[in-house]
């Protein structure tokens, strides 16, 4: 699906093709019966026409045949837009409903593998090197493959019946053709000829103005849809940033961010309604033109000479104009094929990015230095980091953060320390290969599972007992298990509705606290009981006495994990008898890490009982 036609055509040689190609068929079927249908109310119309021009000399029957020619154009109207038409529309928007759903599932299947592309792409999306990746996923998973569907099959449908209208109304042009003085060579198809001629010299000409007119369109449409993209994400920003921003009183920044971005959509759109303007002017004067005089011009010979009667010739003309109007498809459809080219542009560009960063490293290297390797061990010998070294996008950049060896042994619990903007949380992400920049081995325990637990706890639309369950399904897991884990973390008043989305209407990610947010990664982690831990700041939303249970919570449904574990503090945390946590602290200084020992704290000094009573009857006696 990274081509034009191979996007278009991907959902028919699917696994699902049998249900593409049925739909297909029902509404190529019907386009042809809506066109034959055309033919025939061509004819119908030249006769109800032909009957009121020759009302007065019809007689008494002048009125029965006005009714019966009216009634026949009535039906035939009826069987082509209400059987006809209708039911190819709903065959047609349920193919469009099936095609798109296919085509998201596919996108969406593609975006969250397990190599998480999804996370690179909005990774690089956000930084200052990220002009090679796509803006606004969003959009383009969401309207892009909409308008791109609907507009493809509309494309479609009208071709299908322009060949078939063609071949029937050509059909009927050729058995009711006769020939013409003066182009006596063409025999009894020189009406006929006429009116292929006109069609085959005036259409051409006016297509090439109006495609003219859609490749602007096209141009314009491609840059109003990142207009519109750009503004709709930095209004959904907003939503996630609703404190900060009001904490701040930031308002008149935000509202200048929103006007600045808006100005790009306005001025977009002014151009683009100049050019609407333009089409809108041409398309208008080439159709009634079109249908009151040039439909009327090929046939005026042979009636002027004679060659056919009123009725034949009123039948001939309405047969041109249709002719002409379905070979003059490309017109009418020229802003809806501009939509179309620039929403599949779109929509292949993410196609390929995706594809792109199914290898992450090789696309990283297109910005900078990628070289992490991530093996295997041994479980008994635990977790180990070789040359590891950090870096930020650049070809020239330098190392911020060195790690020349650490070895973690299982169930070894270590605390990583170092100011702000050290880089302990990039740290962490490398170890989980979600840090782009860098070099150096990382060696995983051979078939432990491993869980990363960070600091932002935004949570997706979801039940509580999913949220806490992730990343398996929720039913792998017994109602009884989750909340009894959830009484133990501290969330047990939301038991009874675990397994709704929504918490009285409002969903989770509204409802919880932050550190009760943390409590669901804490009870996540004790449902899983990971073998490898990584804590990005995960407690640190939690107060004191909440941070401790944090930990003893881990200690007692963990025995046996390893944990490293970045938090704000300079000290690693103890339990209430003041024993530490941790075992070792990664520290982290000058853009280097080294490891060394946790120092357990001085027992308290033991007071001499019997000096301190002495002291106290020493005092007493000097008192009045």
């Amino acid at each position: 699906m990274r081509s034009f036609w191979g996007l278009l055509r991907a959902y028919w040689i699917s696994d699902r093709w049998r249900e593409a190609w049925a739909l297909t068929s029902a509404v190529v079927l019907l386009s042809a019966a809506a066109s034959k249908s055309s033919v025939w109310l061509a004819q119908a119309s030249g006769s109800f026409i032909s009957t009121i021009a020759s009302f007065h000399d019809l007689g008494v029957s002048a009125i029965d045949e006005v009714l019966m020619a009216a009634a026949t154009l009535v039906g035939l109207a009826l069987l082509k837009f209400v059987v006809f038409i209708s039911f190819r529309h709903y065959f047609s928007t349920t193919l469009h409903r099936k095609w798109r759903q296919w085509l998201d599932s596919q996108f969406n299947a593609a975006l969250l593998s397990d190599r998480r592309p999804y996370y690179h792409l909005l990774v690089m999306g956000a930084s200052d090197e990220g002009a090679n990746v796509p803006d606004n996923i969003d959009q383009r998973i969401q309207e892009s493959i909409k308008a791109m569907t609907g507009n493809a099959l509309g494309m479609a449908m009208g071709l299908i019946s322009v060949v078939t209208s063609v071949y029937f109304v050509g059909e009927m042009l050729l058995s009711t053709s006769v020939a013409v003085e003066g182009l006596d060579f063409l025999g009894p198809y020189a009406s006929a000829v006429l009116v292929f001629g006109l069609a085959v010299t005036y259409v051409p000409l006016s297509t090439a103005i109006a495609l003219r007119i859609g490749r602007a369109i096209e141009a314009l449409n491609m840059a109003m849809l990142r207009a519109e993209g750009s503004y709709r994400a930095e209004l959904a920003t907003l939503v996630r940033r609703i404190l900060p921003i009001a904490a701040a009183r930031g308002e008149k920044v935000q509202a200048s961010i929103h006007r600045r971005q808006y100005q790009s959509i306005d001025r977009t759109w002014g151009l683009q309604n100049k050019v609407s303007a333009i089409f809108l002017a041409f398309n208008g004067s080439y159709n009634y033109i079109t249908q009151r005089v040039v439909a009327y011009l090929p046939n005026l010979p042979a009636y002027m000479q004679g060659g056919i009667s009123f009725r034949t010739y009123i039948t001939g003309s309405e047969l041109a104009s249709e002719l002409i109007s379905d070979c003059s498809w490309v017109i009418q459809v020229m802003p809806d094929i501009a939509n179309l080219r620039a929403n599949v542009n779109r929509v292949v560009e993410l196609a390929d990015a995706i594809e792109r960063v199914q290898d992450a490293q090789a696309f990283y290297r297109e910005t900078g230095v990628s070289e992490f390797r991530y093996e295997q061990q041994a479980p008994e010998r635990g977790l180990a980091v070789q040359g590891l070294e950090l870096m930020f996008a650049g070809k020239d950049a330098q190392p911020f953060l060195r790690l020349a060896r650490l070895s973690i042994k299982p169930g070894q619990w270590i605390f990583v320390r170092g100011p702000s903007g050290s880089g302990k949380s990039c740290l962490i992400k490398a170890l989980n290969g979600l840090w782009p920049y860098g070099r150096g081995r990382v060696i995983m325990p051979e078939g432990m599972k491993a869980l990363y637990a960070c600091q932002d706890t935004r949570l997706p639309q979801a039940s509580l007992k999913q949220l806490i369950a992730m990343p398996e399904d929720e039913h792998e897991h017994r109602d009884l298990e989750v909340a009894a884990i959830m009484s133990a973390v501290g969330l047990g008043e939301f038991i009874p509705s675990m397994g709704n989305p929504y918490y009285r209407g409002r969903r989770w990610d509204d409802v919880l606290s932050g550190g009760q947010k943390q409590k669901v990664v804490l009870a996540r982690i004790l449902l899983h009981t990971p073998d490898v831990l990584f804590l990005d700041e995960a407690t640190a939303a939690l107060d004191p006495e909440a941070r401790t249970e944090f930990h003893r919570l881990v200690r007692q449904y963990c025995p046996k994990a390893t944990v490293l574990s970045v938090m704000h503090e300079q000290t690693p945390p103890t339990d209430s008898l003041g024993r530490p946590f941790y075992h070792a602290i990664l520290n982290i200084e000058n853009g280097r890490a080294g490891l060394e020992p946790v120092v357990m704290p001085a027992p308290p000094p033991i007071r001499d009982v019997r000096g301190g009573l002495r002291s106290m009857l020493s005092v007493m006696r000097h008192l009045p």
